[in-house]
Formats: structure tokens, sequence, C-alpha cells
């Protein structure tokens, strides 16, 4: 990365300014020829300390090559060069770098191809290894991300790479750190952001689990069955052996029916009549029509269906 500053090209129009200042007094003087001279010399001296100032940023690393040779690493701030002697080679960034890469139709271990994105957090912690020991870091970096999730993922069931994210992850930095380290560069962090799969058989999962669901439910249901059941059996026993506590859950079982709605009809067997003891069928009609009396008003009454006791009956069964 090539650095740009301004305070080289203050310092170049400043001594440009001073020697033509030189220039013109040699020269209204009446001694043409120095004054040229002067005003090339100081030109020429101008550029030169122009070219050797340079300033690196807070984040910035600068390798020097002189004659070809690793001279020095330079920066932060303000530091000078020979000209045409030195040569700066690299303005490398030593800042947490994120670079994204992928992997297309890559075969998991099942044979299922899969599409996986991520992100790769990286700095450079050695400038000079970064800049000798390999041409190009940045794309060196992610040829070799890209390698390492191809590789991960071929040893990756697809169930356990939707499932086990951190753990693809952290096998990758692991990965990509071993390979990158002798250039200088050390890996934060691996971040999976997707993994993408057919759409047939993301259909096919998504009947799976519907499937899996719908049984998990009738489990459920079947189980509370089997509990209201094993209720109704303990409930059974308890009014078996107490007659009284039954007919008293019988009255209150049909009080509750005729209470709701006056147009309700109740039909009540004879036997569960005298069962429950509500003397005969007349009391039971009795006990219909005083309660539909009760939950409808008298300007709610139908004319045209004669008189409440007529509504609520019961038709028993004839008895043998």
């Amino acid at each position: 990365m090539k650095n740009s500053n301004a305070l080289p090209i203050l310092i170049f129009l400043l001594l440009l300014g001073v020697g033509l200042g030189f220039a013109y007094t040699s020269l209204a003087l009446g001694d043409p020829h120095r004054s040229a001279v002067i005003a090339f010399s100081s030109a020429a001296a101008a550029l030169i300390v122009s070219y050797s100032i340079k300033i690196a940023n807070q984040w910035e690393r600068v390798v020097v090559l002189r004659l070809g040779r690793f001279h020095a690493l330079k920066g932060p701030g303000l530091f000078l060069i020979i000209p045409i002697v030195d040569v700066i080679a690299y303005w490398i960034d030593i800042r947490v770098i994120t670079t994204a890469f992928k992997a297309e139709k890559t075969l998991t271990k099942d044979t299922v191809p899969v599409d996986v994105d991520a992100v790769l957090f990286w700095k450079v912690i050695d400038p000079k290894k970064a800049a000798l020991d390999v041409a190009d870091y940045a794309s060196a970096i992610n040829w070799a991300a890209q390698t390492a999730l191809r590789d991960v993922i071929g040893k990756t069931l697809l169930s356990d790479m939707l499932e086990g994210r951190e753990k693809i992850s952290g096998e990758l930095r692991r990965i990509i750190d071993i390979r990158t380290e002798p250039w200088g560069i050390n890996v934060i962090s691996v971040e999976v952001k997707d993994v993408l799969i057919p759409a047939g058989l993301e259909d096919a999962m998504s009947m799976q689990a519907q499937a899996e669901r719908e049984r998990q439910a009738r489990v459920i249901l079947g189980d509370s069955e089997r509990q209201i059941a094993e209720k109704f059996g303990e409930a059974a026993k308890t009014y078996a052996d107490n007659p009284t506590a039954f007919h008293l859950r019988a009255m209150n079982m049909l009080y509750e029916g005729l209470k709701k709605e006056s147009t309700t009809i109740v039909i009540v067997p004879s036997t569960a009549v005298e069962t429950m003891q509500l003397g005969g069928l007349a009391g039971a009609t009795a006990l219909s029509a005083c309660l539909g009396q009760k939950a409808a008003p008298e300007s709610a009454v139908d004319p045209w269906s004669g008189p409440p006791s007529s509504k609520l009956s019961s038709t028993p069964q004839s008895k043998p």
C-alpha cells in the first residue's frame, strides 16, 4: 500500500522557493549565469530532500531494501531514505484484516454437495516475513483458506456441519494458522457464515422434520390418553365404593347440563332417573322445567312452543 502525505510536497515547495529567491538576488546583482546555477541546484536539492522524507502511519510498517537487500523496517512516524540507493518494497498494514472466502459445490463426507461461505480474521505480526517470504501474502492467505475449507468439508458429515459450526470454525482456524505462520501472519478467528444445500435435499429434510414433529405429537397425545384413562379408572373405583358420591356426581352433571341453555333437550334414561333417586320420570321433568324457567326470562319464552315444561323434557325408555 502506497503512502501519501503532504509534508514532502511542502518541504519541496519551501526549498524551491528559497532557492529561487537566491537566484533572483543573483540575477538582480547582474550575474545571470550564477542565478541559473542556483535555481537549478535548489530545484534538484528540493526534489532529493522531499523524496527522502517518508512518513508511515501508526498502523503501517515499511520494508526498505538497500541495493536489493533487506535494510530496515521503518515506521511508524517520520523516517529518511537515500534516493536511488534505498527502495521501499512494501507498505504493510498490521491491523486486523477480514477476508471473505467460500467453497462451491464441495462434497461432504456423506457425498452431499454444499456451498459454504466463511470470513477469515487475520493480521500481520512479522512484516519482514510477510514481505520477503511470500510474493503476495493477501492472495496466499485467501487460497490457503479456500483449500483448508474444502479439506474440512470433505471430512465432515452434513449433519455435523449444520449443527457444529463452532467446531468447524475452530478446525479451520487451526489449519490456516499452521499454513500461514511461516509467512509472519496470525489467524485470529474463522467464522462460517452460511451453509447452502440443494433445494431438493432441503425439502426432504423439512418433510423429515415435520414427520418427526407429528410422531412426537402423537406420542404425547397417546401418553395423555393413557394418563386420563388411569385417572378415570381411579375415579370409577372411588364411585364403586361410594354410591352416594356417584349419585351426587350424576345429579351435578345433569344440573350443569340443564342450566346452561334453556332450549337444550336432555334425554335421560329411566334407569338413570331411578338410580339417581329423582322420584321417577315426573320428578326429572319437574326439575327440567324448573331449571328452564330460571335460565330464560318470561319475555323470551316462545309463544308457539308452549309452556317451558314442554321444552325441557326427557324421553324415557319403557321398562320391560
